[in-house]
């Protein structure tokens, strides 16, 4: 009873608090005008707080290739102690990179990481997306998931660095989903210029995050499978948290063309080349193009052959799991080309880029073995130039026209459509998945830049977009997303069976060997007498033709004997620093007359 009277008290007591606290805080303030108004009471204690935003387990987003640079495509999604990876392409080099083959991405993360690692998924079959693969799996063997025809040319990469059955190859398909630890993949259809693509909805205890792949809109594909636009629609009326699209033709307006626009072309094309031999050059992986080229072939009565290694090995795998439809009869051995008129005859070839050693370069540089080109010749470039590509295909137009065969190339015909999205789809992804943050992906910065540019002529908020960079970490939580931290990244260099056993260091030699060449000092040293018994000779590789200048080598000569003639008997002892002495004068002197700064490699030997 006293209690209960007690806590009766204690409630009287706390409402007269607050009726005191009131009156208090009812006071008057003049506005100027005699008007009084009251005075607001404090919004902490009498107004409820709105319901904030659940945070939930975070997500880290991470490209390891892709952003800022055409190719080495590579993303790792990790939440919690769960990782998996999308694609793991390579790059080619550029002029910078002098004798290297391929570039491909950083793996220090995934393998400082390899007990995380779930798995990899693939969006499709494309070099820039599948060629860093076996250099991967090398340091960690994980599954692979990707469609039918993905996987088959995966497969075909492994057999070239003897893997091929040590690495488990899972076949999905579109609809369906892959669990990834705390996570899950499912497969969205796509189009693009190769078939089997998808793009991928990744659920995440944060949220769905929609990652497009490469793609673009195709209403009339030649395989009749039109993206699905119905499943982004979808995931975008449940919520997506956030959407990472193919940026590469970001900066082109309205829509990209259907493949079925170059087999029109194609049509007009082989009327207009008829009497003569007809060569194709293309991208190996198209294989709904090289699908429209056998089928006017066909109705022309022309037989089809292949050249190149990677463009027969793609075909025969299509043609193995069914993509490609070849008539019986069509496709003819390389060796058979000679039972045929010339005008009967269409081939298939590699080298649409230019590419030092590919088929149509040999045969325009008449280095091929069975093909020589004459005005008998109607080629076909059905490709685009990929961006530093452009000097090889003029290179290779020109010496093709220098032996009289007619050349149709892309400015002229519509012999090739990009399969990637321009604005006007991005813009429908965009619309269709209402993500509440946006990370453009695959292009070089200004495609991201652009990219970025219709997020926000789509009303998304600057802070909602992020432009990222190899290596970042970014982070989301389902409320923001922001760049937390920064990983390794950046390009490992493939220079023959060499791993990243080529960097800066080397490249910048190789540079410095191709611009000014080299001279190598040679001189003897005796080692009991502490004396030079030979030389200083003097040997010249890419810098003076030596026959040609010979007073400039004498010379050269003469000041590396006064400089060796003004070194005491301790220094004949010290290599390193009499190398040095060489290596400076002989280079001053080199400049002095030349303005030019060779390599300059002393060399002594013991005697």
């Amino acid at each position: 009873m006293r209690g209960k009277k007690l806590e009766n008290n204690q409630t009287k007591s706390t409402s007269e608090v607050k009726k005191r606290f009131f009156r208090r805080n009812e006071k008057t303030a003049n506005d100027g005008q005699g008007t009084r108004k009251k005075q607001a009471y404090p919004k902490s204690n009498f107004i409820p707080k709105q319901k904030k935003e659940q945070r939930r387990t975070p997500v880290k987003i991470i490209p390891l290739g892709g952003l800022n640079e055409i190719g080495k495509n590579m993303t790792v999604i990790e939440c919690s102690n769960d990782i998996f990876i999308i694609d793991c392409g390579l790059a080619f080099p550029d002029t910078e990179m002098p004798g290297v083959d391929i570039v491909i991405p950083d793996f220090s993360y995934i393998e400082k990481n390899r007990d995380k690692v779930r798995g990899i998924v693939l969006t499709h079959g494309h070099e820039d997306h599948i060629g860093g693969l076996a250099y991967l799996l090398k340091k960690i063997n994980v599954p692979i998931y990707g469609t039918k025809l993905t996987l088959a040319l995966v497969d075909g990469k492994l057999k070239e660095h003897g893997l091929s059955g040590k690495v488990n190859l899972i076949v999905t398909e579109p609809r369906r989903t892959i669990k990834m630890g705390c996570m899950a993949v499912e497969f969205i259809k796509v189009n693009h210029s190769i078939p089997d693509a998808v793009g991928m909805a990744i659920h995440t205890p944060a949220g769905v995050i929609v990652h497009t792949g490469d793609f673009k809109v195709d209403y009339s594909p030649i395989n009749g499978e039109i993206i699905d636009l119905a499943r982004f629609g979808e995931l975008g009326s449940k919520g997506v948290l956030a959407l990472m699209a193919d940026s590469t033709n970001a900066e082109r307006p309205g829509y990209t063309q259907s493949e079925k626009t170059v087999g029109e072309s194609f049509e007009k094309l082989f009327a207009q080349g008829e009497g003569k031999r007809i060569i194709i050059a293309t991208f190996s992986s198209n294989i709904h193009r090289i699908q429209q080229i056998i089928n006017c072939s066909s109705r022309y009565g022309r037989k089809v052959a292949v050249f190149g290694r990677s463009m027969i090995n793609v075909i025969t795998t299509a043609i193995e799991l069914g993509y490609l439809d070849v008539p019986k009869g069509v496709l003819i051995d390389i060796d058979m080309m000679s039972r045929y008129d010339a005008s009967e005859i269409v081939l298939i070839t590699t080298g649409s880029q230019g590419e030092p050693m590919s088929a149509l370069t040999r045969m325009a540089m008449n280095d091929h073995k069975k093909v020589n080109i004459t005005p008998m010749d109607f080629i076909i470039i059905s490709a685009t130039p990929i961006p530093g590509n452009e000097k090889y295909v003029t290179k290779v137009v020109n010496e093709l026209m220098k032996s009289g065969a007619e050349v149709v190339y892309e400015a002229m015909y519509e012999v090739h459509v990009s399969g990637h999205a321009c604005r006007e789809e991005l813009k429908l992804i965009q619309a269709l998945t209402k993500p509440k943050f946006f990370i453009p992906v695959h292009g070089e910065y200004k495609h991201l830049k652009k990219h970025a540019e219709i997020a926000r002529e789509l009303g998304m908020p600057q802070e909602n977009i992020i432009i990222g960079e190899i290596g970042n970490v970014i982070e989301t939580d389902g409320t923001k997303i922001n760049v937390v931290s920064q990983v390794p990244a950046g390009k490992v260099l493939v220079d023959g069976l060499g791993v990243g056993d080529v960097g800066s260091i080397v490249l910048r030699d190789r540079k410095h060997l191709a611009q000014d060449g080299l001279i190598i000092v040679v001189i003897g040293i005796e080692k009991a007498s502490n004396t030079i018994v030979s030389g200083p000779d003097i040997i010249s590789r890419g810098f003076v033709y030596v026959r040609e200048s010979e007073e400039l080598i004498d010379n050269a000569k003469a000041v590396l004997e006064h400089t060796l003639e003004t070194c005491h008997a301790q220094d004949f002892r010290e290599w390193n620093y009499l190398k040095t002495r060489m290596r400076d004068a002989l280079s001053d002197y080199i400049y002095e007359k030349t303005k030019r700064s060779p390599m300059i490699l002393p060399i002594i030997m013991e005697i």
